[in-house]
């Protein structure tokens, strides 16, 4: 058996990134930047007003009780055409353009107008007016390669005049259940058969890590079925199975897709639950058998899978895992990695967590009830209430 770290080394080593595609920015929210976004435009474009007021020049307007002559309007989209002289203001609005000879701004609050002329109650200033290239200028790099796309690089890629992206392409991750007693939800079951469950829940992951699932549905125990998933699987970019992963599975994967193209990397991870993961390649594809039991395949997915599709869209990715403190106990470990469902608690505005007390891997209500899982390293000494653990949180 391979430490869980070295399995995830090897599995993020198989990725080759898709290549880019361009899409709309409306389609482009949490896609990931296969190339510099470069500005088009200067931002803003021209000198504009942050305030309501009037456009005047310092000479003019460096103290108070002055009173200028208003030759025109300034308001946003309605630039004024001449040139402010001496002696003169424009009415301004916010984001309107500064005229041609104003270099300040008479608040309009400060201001008092009367017809064409207006008289200064304090002296105008240079600060309310906002530089053109001010934010950034035409040619700029807004956003470099490798960003996931949030809600405010939308906007500001936007602002730069820019209406298409290229993004990396979502990796097609096809999936498939494997074995003869099972049916999908609302399906006839034979005798003792089990319903497909695992597969509604990683397509979801896959969709949230930024992957297309593509199902390919339910698989059973012979050569000759298993032989069809290359040609099902043959435009995705990653071929997981949920089942066939245990002693005799194992071998009956191997002995089916090794004509196929399959080589195997690995088998069998020291981790509870989810020790027997196959990994290797389908025709230089990655191929993940995740084990059949609901929570192993659930726990593997979220070790193994997510970090293969991050790689698979440049990203870097470590699991992100913090402490809590230990509420109960827990017995000292054997030479694999647990990883126990629990439930958060907040006591004394401190962080503690419980081990839930079922912990069989085919229990998906104890799954669907667990806010993170504690991680325990090979080996762990037994742990006792309040001394600090490490988990991860649960979040789909």
């Amino acid at each position: 058996m391979i430490s869980v770290e070295e399995a995830v080394r090897r599995i993020v080593s198989s990725a080759v990134p898709p290549g880019g595609e361009i899409v709309r920015l409306n389609d482009a929210h949490r896609r990931v930047l296969a190339r510099d976004v470069v500005a088009r435009r200067d931002q803003p474009p021209a000198s504009l007003s942050a305030m309501d007021g009037y456009a005047v020049r310092v000479a003019d307007a460096n103290r108070a009780s002055v009173t200028l002559r208003v030759v025109g309007t300034s308001p946003a989209g309605h630039p004024f055409s001449g040139t402010v002289g001496e002696g003169e203001a424009v009415r301004i609005f916010t984001g309107g353009v500064m005229p041609q000879g104003a270099d300040a701004i008479l608040l309009q609050e400060e201001a008092e107008a009367d017809g064409e002329r207006v008289t200064l109650r304090a002296p105008a200033t240079p600060r309310h007016i906002r530089k053109a290239g001010l934010d950034f200028r035409d040619g700029d790099i807004l956003i470099g390669a490798g960003c996931r796309l949030g809600a405010r690089d939308l906007a500001l890629i936007a602002a730069g005049d820019v209406a298409e992206v290229e993004v990396r392409r979502r990796p097609v991750i096809a999936y498939a259940a494997t074995g003869d007693e099972l049916a999908r939800p609302g399906d006839a079951h034979g005798d003792g058969g089990i319903v497909a469950s695992t597969g509604y829940g990683l397509a979801a992951l896959i969709g949230s890590w930024g992957g297309i699932p593509h199902d390919l549905g339910i698989i059973p125990d012979t050569v000759e079925a298993l032989q069809r998933i290359p040609e099902a699987a043959y435009d995705a970019d990653v071929m997981v199975t949920m089942g066939g992963a245990s002693v005799g599975d194992h071998d009956l994967v191997r002995t089916a897709l090794a004509p196929k193209g399959f080589v195997l990397d690995f088998w069998k991870i020291a981790m509870r639950p989810g020790k027997p993961l196959i990994f290797g390649r389908l025709n230089a594809k990655p191929f993940l058998g995740l084990p059949g039991n609901p929570v192993s395949g659930y726990v593997c997915a979220l070790l193994f899978l997510q970090p293969l599709i991050r790689a698979l869209l440049g990203l870097d990715f470590e699991q992100p895992q913090e402490s809590a403190r230990l509420s109960g106990r827990l017995a000292a470990s054997d030479s694999r990695q647990d990883y126990i469902r629990a439930r958060l608690q907040r006591r004394c505005n401190e962080q503690w967590v419980e081990p839930l007390a079922l912990q069989d891997s085919s229990l998906q209500r104890t799954l669907a009830s667990a806010d993170a899982l504690i991680v325990r390293a090979p080996l762990s000494n037994e742990a006792t209430e309040g001394e600090p653990v490490t988990i991860m949180r649960l979040i789909d």
